[in-house]
């Protein structure tokens, strides 16, 4: 077990360095290391039903998912292409658990081994492709909403011109990085909850989608509120940062609204947790 760890700690220091340096120190993929302790903190959590279970290794899948995670490291790692190289990390722990302790074991584990896809950086070209329209959408809804309480706002593209100031909405008011960060923790929240019903962690996860808007328009309207009364000085200090922070307590406070809403259906019919 012990050389099974220095080769995987050899395999991928490289890799997280790099995550670290290009990746996470970005306001866009900043949860990263985040959901990769919160996988690796549920893992730690089983790990007496583990060593529970008597080992009956499971070769063939177990090779194959080797076979794979090898491949995409290779390439990932030679080619410079970092999404490779994550996801052949999350393939190598899949492959040591059905080598070592088998099917039972990847089945007690899967939500660790799903969980860390969302610390894959998203491919770029995605990225671009959706993020204008999201940016456009939130732009246009904080003007409409600013305008019919009365404020001199206007909007050419994604920048807003309030008074005599002027706010590009930038890539990290759109919405993507927040939605992806919001529907792991939102994922995260259910496993915790332990909830029974599929239908009910289904319509969680996609309210979260609203949600995420719904607290982004309300990011970029605390932004040019503070801006309009304050100043663009004032906008783009600790204000900036601290609007990120206000984004997750709205969207925080409106998943547990409508779980509390989903928990009067299920709770009632008996759908709601495992027992423990």
């Amino acid at each position: 077990m012990c050389v099974l760890l220095l080769g995987l700690f050899a395999m991928y220091v490289p890799t997280f360095q790099r995550l670290a340096a290009m990746v996470w120190s970005t306001d866009e993929q900043g949860h990263g290391p985040l959901i990769l302790a919160a996988s690796l903190w549920l893992l730690w959590g089983k790990r007496q039903a583990l060593f529970a279970l008597t080992p009956e290794p499971a070769v063939g899948p177990g090779v194959l998912c080797l076979v794979l995670a090898s491949v995409l490291y290779v390439v990932g790692r030679s080619q410079g292409v970092l999404e490779l190289d994550a996801m052949s990390f999350i393939l190598m722990l899949m492959a040591c658990m059905l080598l070592l302790v088998g099917r039972r074991g990847l089945r007690l584990t899967w939500f660790s081994f799903f969980f860390l896809l969302f610390m894959v950086p998203l491919p770029g070209t995605l990225v671009q492709m959706i993020t204008l329209p999201l940016k456009q959408a939130v732009s246009y809804v904080a003007e409409n909403l600013l305008y019919w309480a009365g404020y001199p706002i206007g909007r050419t593209g994604v920048t807003l011109t309030i008074g005599p100031y002027q706010l590009l909405v930038a890539d990290a008011c759109s919405g993507l990085n927040s939605l992806f960060t919001l529907e792991s923790l939102g994922l995260l929240y259910m496993n915790i909850m332990n909830y029974k019903s599929a239908w009910r962690n289904g319509i969680l996860a996609v309210f979260i989608v609203p949600i995420s808007f719904i607290a982004n328009v309300t990011r970029v309207i605390t932004l040019v509120l503070v801006t309009y009364y304050l100043g663009d000085e004032v906008g783009q200090s600790f204000v900036h940062e601290f609007a990120g922070v206000l984004l997750f307590s709205v969207a925080m406070v409106l998943i547990y609204g409508v779980d509390r809403l989903l928990a009067a259906q299920f709770d009632e019919s008996k759908g709601a947790r495992h027992g423990r």
